[in-house]
């Protein structure tokens, strides 16, 4: 079995803000056409237009709908992938050492020439964040883009994960949780960021922004717009004008 490291000098992770989440999939895209083509974690993808479709996804978005009590409902755009936990399950039921927990930074790793595919790991992650690939038959899983981040051959700006990179609502924040100045930090501190199903005690480094509340109506005290004075135009273009106003 593997161990975890008691500390990692770095804890690299994701928020996301589900408040800001549309839903639009490019996360997930993003991420499989990186890993695929990378090739530090290419990701199996058989028949991609045929009728036996086959292949593995890192990241997947979930779509639910919320009916609070006293306010309205509303679509919950979740987006879900390894959450590389303080204390990953997957890591220590491991029986090749193949899933490991970097200390230098936290993040959850596999070895895939340790990896036999017996698939425990998977069992053992209560987030269904690990899929085995059906070409090479070993696990895979999300890397945090360790290729990317790490990359001397990459713009500074491009040196965050494929997922972060592509968001087009800027939902998704990558950073360091152990430098309370860190973008991730501050965004946790200010909107209480949530762990995913903390009854599990695996503390998971990744976080969420809760959705904020939706209103049912639009404030009384709304101001409306104020009409603009226009000058009054004469002729034809005066009697389009009144007619106009006398319409609405």
């Amino acid at each position: 079995m593997t161990s975890l490291p008691t500390s990692t000098e770095k804890r690299l992770g994701l928020v996301i803000d589900l408040d800001t989440c549309v839903g639009c999939h490019a996360c997930a895209v993003n991420c499989k056409e990186w890993n695929t083509s990378a090739g530090a974690s290419p990701l199996a993808d058989t028949d991609a237009y045929g009728a036996d479709v086959s292949g593995a996804w890192l990241n997947r978005i979930h779509t639910f709908e919320v009916t609070p009590e006293n306010a309205p409902a509303q679509i919950v755009h979740f987006p879900k992938s390894c959450l590389h936990c303080d204390d990953a399950p997957c890591v220590t039921v491991c029986p090749t050492g193949a899933s490991y927990k970097r200390s230098e930074d936290g993040i959850v790793l596999v070895d895939e020439d340790l990896c036999i595919g017996c698939g425990l790991c998977a069992w053992a992650c209560p987030y269904g964040a690990r899929e085995m690939d059906p070409v090479e038959n070993v696990m895979k899983k999300c890397t945090l883009c360790v290729d990317r981040i790490y990359s001397d051959t990459l713009a500074e700006e491009d040196r965050i994960p494929a997922c972060v990179r592509t968001c087009p609502s800027s939902a998704r924040h990558f950073g360091d949780f152990n430098d309370p100045g860190s973008d991730v930090s501050r965004l946790v501190a200010e909107r209480g960021g949530i762990d995913l199903m903390p009854e599990m005690e695996t503390r998971p480094v990744n976080k969420y922004l809760p959705p904020r509340p939706k209103t049912s109506q639009r404030s009384a005290q709304t101001a409306a717009p104020a009409k603009i004075d226009t000058p009054k135009a004469d002729g034809f273009l005066g009697w389009l004008d009144a007619a106009l106003d006398k319409l609405g």
